[in-house]
């Protein structure tokens, strides 16, 4: 069982017999907090359908009597209808969970399996729900960035954000015009070394983050800067105002080189 010893050289001293026994048994408690996680998951896609399963209770037997490529195409189109009713549902359903339940997610350092990680985990698991089904669908629409922000996603005003590729959303915060470009993955976490770090990314006013690009944990950017597309900005970067960055590990482009990299690409 070495390859399952989490490192919790960092973390702070087990708070009570819950805690201890939480680092003790890691994989039997993460299994069993999985097990409710999905019992949870349930409750609110379960939540989230019940309406829209009534109205295809109330709607299909309308196209019964029909010839049958009619009541094909009714039954294709209330089919239909029923996503993107339940998806709507669920954009509700899941901040309300969000709101009732132990998802208040504070910045951390230390082992995986301790009381500390569950909100973060939760929060995440509730946000998934949303992110793997149906917010691709929203995004860039008034309902998805309201979605985002009744998950405590700090968004400024006349912000752009093209992607869905978000996780920790009660930890990110966007400023007044500033644009996430298409696929930007942007997330307030990373580990290694059998730790977990939790800590918050904020993207200044007018900031741009260019398509593809990746954004960890721990980064602060600052006003009007720019991320190249594709770049990977690593935890604690800190870009400061008015500068452009790129590359994998993102760092600082010059004035003088990104003329000689524009000149390049112009011919």
């Amino acid at each position: 069982m070495a390859e399952f010893a989490q490192d919790h050289s960092k973390s702070p001293p087990p708070s009570g017999a819950l805690e201890a026994f939480l680092r003790r048994f890691a994989r039997f408690s993460y299994g069993i907090v999985v097990l409710l996680v999905y019992v949870l998951a349930s409750a609110a896609l379960g939540l989230a359908l019940a309406p829209v399963l009534w109205g295809w209770h109330q709607l299909w037997p309308i196209g019964q009597a029909w010839a049958p490529v009619l009541r094909w195409i009714w039954l294709g189109f209330i089919g239909a209808l029923t996503f993107f009713g339940f998806g709507l549902n669920l954009i509700i359903v899941v901040p309300l969970f969000n709101f009732l339940l132990p998802t208040r997610v504070k910045p951390f350092k230390g082992g995986y399996y301790q009381l500390v990680a569950v909100p973060w985990f939760l929060h995440n698991a509730l946000f998934y729900l949303v992110r793997f089904t149906f917010l691709p669908f929203v995004t860039l629409t008034p309902f998805g960035v309201w979605f985002l922000k009744s998950m405590r996603m700090k968004i400024g005003r006349h912000a752009f954000i093209n992607t869905e590729y978000i996780s920790d959303p009660q930890l990110l915060t966007i400023g007044d015009d500033a644009a996430l470009g298409g696929s930007v993955r942007i997330f307030a976490h990373y580990g290694g070394g059998g730790n977990l770090v939790v800590a918050p990314v904020v993207i200044g006013a007018k900031a741009t983050l260019g398509a593809g690009c990746c954004v960890m944990g721990d980064v602060e950017i600052g006003e009007r800067a720019v991320i190249l597309p594709q770049s990977v900005v690593l935890p604690g970067s800190r870009v400061p105002a008015g500068e452009t960055w790129g590359g994998i590990p993102a760092r600082r482009i010059t004035r003088e080189e990104m003329d000689l990299i524009k000149k390049d690409i112009r011919g």
